[in-house]
């Protein structure tokens, strides 16, 4: 029975139960009174909001942070944002590592299963360097927005909301300690703080395999078709998306329009960069123009980089599917992207991918608007592409939601984390290949 058991649980099911296990863990401590600052213990289905928030490195909350967390508590939620950014296996075979455990095959599956990745070949050096990057960045990180800190708080003060912020950064996860749900409002014409921001957010949304494969460019002087595509495709839509900021919200005076020309572009910046599932924001959401709303829905719905801490359906799926539609359109038979023919698995993928995601988001808005009421339909749909985009950014509705809603929320989140290939494939039995092709069938498509 023990050996039948251990060969249903596939990687994507470890992974799947593993994030179970850390939400409702790390859930269980935010319930206890010593996690709030009030010392009144928190309301457990708030507390598993938060948790799944965390792990899932979104940044969505129904409390604030700030305000109602101790210490503790706001450690709770650090520790739970660093294992949902790296994944919990990055973190298990570290400890391994350092018992002088052998690595197997199963916890290499599980490595690559975690990361997307296409080999298990150098999964193990990877995570170590994994690991040593990320200290090295969040290091650097909380170290220059700590001395920004010290000009508005005290020293011990400045040096902590540098450490948490730079690490919730990072990890595109959006919490902030500042208090009234403000996330970083107060530092929008601030370039120190901005472009500290906008880099941590820009580096964690790459992905360690780009980042990995840029490190190691001195040495082999090529870079895969796939860290290509994520920093074409991430250099096109940051600068895309901050020059529309810019123009949708010059001359609007509750965002950038009472800003001088310096911070216009400092806003227009961090608002390009931000909805590729960071969280944070320096202007009010709420009175954001449709357009720029729109822009950042859509924004969020594409994500960051494979194998990143970020969420979304991810670039390389957009750039393929923009692909196959150019080539469709031209008549070529073949995807061709950098004189690269994509093979149909990839492009039968990314279209899985992308319509799942889009059907989730679909769904979610449509129960949200029958569970909340009394909202604009903008904030149901910018609620359901937040979550499963595990963004964070939220126009309001968030701290409004009912308990159904909540619920809901909690498990878009879950599914935007772990992606909807690797929650369908724990869910169903992979079936083998067929010993045999069906007759062709043709209808009309347009």
């Amino acid at each position: 029975m023990k050996n039948i058991f251990l060969e249903e649980l596939n990687p994507s099911k470890i992974l799947v139960l593993g994030f179970v296990l850390v939400i409702f863990v790390g859930a269980f401590l935010l319930t206890l009174p010593m996690a709030t600052a009030n010392g009144v213990s928190l309301a457990f289905l708030d507390a598993l909001f938060t948790a799944t928030s965390a792990t899932c490195v979104t940044g969505l909350v129904v409390v604030d942070t700030g305000n109602t967390f101790s210490m503790f508590g706001e450690i709770v939620i650090l520790i739970l944002i660093q294992i949902g950014g790296l994944g919990f296996m990055t973190f298990a075979t570290f400890l391994f590592t350092l018992l002088g455990k052998k690595i197997s095959l199963k916890e290499r599956l599980l490595l690559k299963e975690a990361y997307n990745a296409t080999s298990t070949a150098g999964m193990v050096k990877l995570m170590k360097r994994i690991l040593l990057f990320t200290v090295i960045v969040e290091s650097m990180g909380a170290a220059l927005l700590a001395i920004r800190f010290t000009f508005d708080m005290p020293l011990g003060e400045a040096i902590y909301f540098g450490i948490f912020h730079s690490i919730s950064i990072f990890n595109n996860a959006g919490f902030d300690i500042f208090g009234d749900y403000n996330s970083l409002t107060g530092y929008v014409d601030d370039p120190f703080v901005v472009l500290t921001i906008c880099a941590l957010i820009i580096i964690g949304g790459l992905g360690f395999v780009v980042i990995n494969e840029l490190y190691e460019y001195r040495e082999t002087r090529k870079l895969s078709l796939h860290t290509k595509v994520v920093l074409t495709a991430t250099i096109v839509l940051l600068v895309g998306a901050s020059i529309l900021v810019f123009l949708f919200e010059y001359g609007n005076d509750k965002t950038l329009g009472p800003l001088n020309i310096g911070g216009k572009i400092l806003g227009a910046i961090f608002h390009g960069v931000s909805p590729r599932t960071a969280g944070a924001n320096t202007l009010s959401m709420a009175d954001l123009t449709y357009a720029t709303l729109f822009l950042t829905i859509f924004l969020m719905f594409i994500g960051g980089g494979s194998g990143s801490t970020a969420g979304g359906i991810k670039v390389t799926t957009f750039a393929v599917l923009m692909a196959t539609v150019l080539s469709q359109l031209k008549g070529k038979e073949d995807v061709v992207i950098f004189k690269r023919r994509i093979v149909q698995e990839t492009i039968l993928k990314a279209l899985t991918v992308a319509v799942s995601g889009m059907m989730i988001v679909i769904i979610v808005t449509f129960l949200l608007s029958i569970t909340e009421h009394g909202h604009d339909f903008m904030m149901y749909l910018f609620e359901a592409t937040s979550a499963f985009a595990t963004v964070g950014l939220s126009m309001g509705l968030t701290t409004e939601l009912s308990p159904i809603g909540r619920i809901l929320i909690i498990i878009t989140m879950f599914i935007g984390r772990l992606g909807p290939l690797t929650l369908g494939f724990a869910i169903t039995k992979r079936q083998t290949k067929e010993a045999y092709k069906r007759p062709k069938g043709n209808m009309m498509i347009g």
